[in-house]
């Protein structure tokens, strides 16, 4: 997915701005950046980070750097920040999101001639930032380019920009499927995606910028050059699974709504176990939670080998998916042989990887192994943020049961109703298949209650099918209209 930091400060801002950017390592690992605009115009470095972490790309990069504002990303698409020649001036940019129709995008801009930005890669590719950038070079002014994009771009983006006077632009994409948070110090203002990030930089919270919203930040105030849009559909994901625990975004904080969500599990789909365990890193809170609900213990008989494994499902190439997979998860047979245990995890994609747990925990004496998943079963491959590197719906285990079951054009929207017979039968298919002992998903209306905020403030499309930006209108909870408000 990819998350981005902006920092202006009355002083230099370098530090801020790598350490704030550093934060948002959890969300992408394939490409970090950073551009800086000084006296003598913009400094910019990108690396490689598949196989080395941001912070140790650029710690060579800091001693050179210096100025009073600046952009930095962690990228999963292209590389970033770009540097670009146009009409409006030079002007340095970060995206985050997915465009969906970038191919559409591309032709238009070609055909009307407006490709003509002295692009800063060498990739011989054009990237979603440069679509981005070049449909902002075709408008009046950087602010009418970002009105623009929010109107032509279908899926996300959120854009940082600084332009060559030294201004910095925030603008959080029109449905706010991402967040984008401000903050504040004596002297220095910071835009990002992480709310972790303020506290230890010595920042206070001022706000989630709104959906569509754009912003013109100063060393001391935020300015509202582009008013929010009155609908959001902030991806629920994220607090299932990409969030970092310390986060919070619309004030709901991702640890407490995992801990809810655990509980929720534990309510609906109670088990006789010994102990609940977490599928590290982010079915641990939710297995917190259960445990706490359900009066069991908390084991962990696997423990996440980190200091050189990435995230399993980032590589492109499945194979390699699998191996890291198979690698960074080390058992405790201690904790294991001889007990049931129910598991918690924040998704079910394709149900490899699962499954080659179980048979680990059986070979090693596992008597039951119950598995909670913490979101409904994943029916649509995302529109608008391209979270999995599913390249087909077909990767997902339930489109496979559904097609098996009833072929390439069946009804997927029936197998949506938890209590219905479909979705039953679906769930048991995938039970047998990763050889479980009982297997239960949340509930949307459990996750919508967790999460806190109205239904119709979140995008649940993945497990739904519906999303506001596509037939006006996103999952109808029987709570919608409770405001939840002892969430926080």
């Amino acid at each position: 997915m990819g998350g981005f930091c902006g920092v202006i400060s009355k002083d230099d801002c370098v530090l801020d701005l790598f350490y704030g950017t550093d934060y948002h390592s959890h969300l992408g690992t394939h490409r970090g950046g950073m551009a800086i605009l000084n006296e003598s115009g913009f400094q910019r470095s990108i690396h490689n980070i598949q196989n080395s972490p941001f912070r140790s790309k650029f710690e060579h990069d800091i001693p050179k750097f210096s100025g009073k504002v600046g952009i930095g990303v962690i990228s999963d698409t292209d590389p970033q920040p770009l540097v670009m020649c146009s009409k409006l001036g030079a002007f340095a940019i970060v995206t985050v999101g997915y465009i969906d129709n970038i191919d559409e995008l591309k032709k238009e801009l070609f055909e009307r001639n407006s490709m003509q930005l002295q692009f800063s890669t060498t990739s011989g590719m054009v990237g979603p930032t440069e679509v981005v950038s070049a449909l902002i070079a075709t408008q009046s002014s950087i602010v009418e380019g970002l009105k623009y994009v929010q109107q032509k771009v279908k899926g996300s983006c959120s854009i940082l920009i600084i332009d060559e006077t030294g201004r910095l632009y925030a603008m959080r994409d029109r449905w706010g499927r991402t967040p984008v948070i401000l903050g504040k110090k004596d002297g220095s203002m910071i835009a990002l995606m992480e709310s972790c990030a303020l506290a230890n930089l010595g920042y206070e919270y001022v706000r989630d910028i709104g959906p569509g919203e754009v912003v013109e930040l100063t060393v001391e105030v935020d300015i509202t050059l582009v008013e929010p849009g009155k609908r959001m559909a902030i991806c629920s994901f994220l607090w299932v699974y990409y969030g970092y625990p310390a986060s919070s975004y619309e004030g709901r904080n991702i640890e407490m709504t995992r801990y809810r969500c655990g509980s929720a599990l534990a309510k609906r789909t109670p088990t006789d176990a010994d102990a609940a365990c977490g599928i590290p890193d982010s079915g641990i809170s939710h297995a917190l939670g259960y445990a706490h609900e359900a009066g069991i213990k908390y084991a962990r008989p696997f423990v996440k080998y980190t200091p050189t494994w990435a995230r399993s499902f980032m590589p492109s190439d499945q194979r390699q998916r699998e191996h890291v997979a198979r690698m960074k998860l080390i058992t405790i047979p201690g904790l294991i042989k001889n007990r049931k245990l129910v598991f918690c995890d924040d998704s079910i994609v394709r149900g490899t990887q699962l499954g080659k747990q179980a048979i680990k925990l059986y070979s090693e004496g596992c008597l039951e192994t119950h598995m909670r998943i913490a979101s409904p079963p994943l029916l649509y491959p995302c529109k608008f943020l391209n979270f999995s590197r599913s390249k087909s719906e077909y990767d997902l285990v339930t489109r496979r049961y559904i097609r098996g079951h009833e072929g390439e054009n069946a009804d997927v929207s029936k197998y949506i109703d938890a209590d219905g017979e479909p979705y039953a039968h679906m769930v048991e298919f995938i039970r047998e298949k990763l050889n479980l002992t009982s297997l239960a998903f949340q509930r949307i209306d459990d996750l919508v209650k967790a999460i806190g905020l109205p239904a119709e403030n979140l995008c649940t499309y993945c497990w739904t099918g519906k999303d506001v930006s596509i037939d006006g209108e996103g999952y109808k909870c029987p709570c919608a209209s409770c405001p939840h408000a002892n969430a926080n």
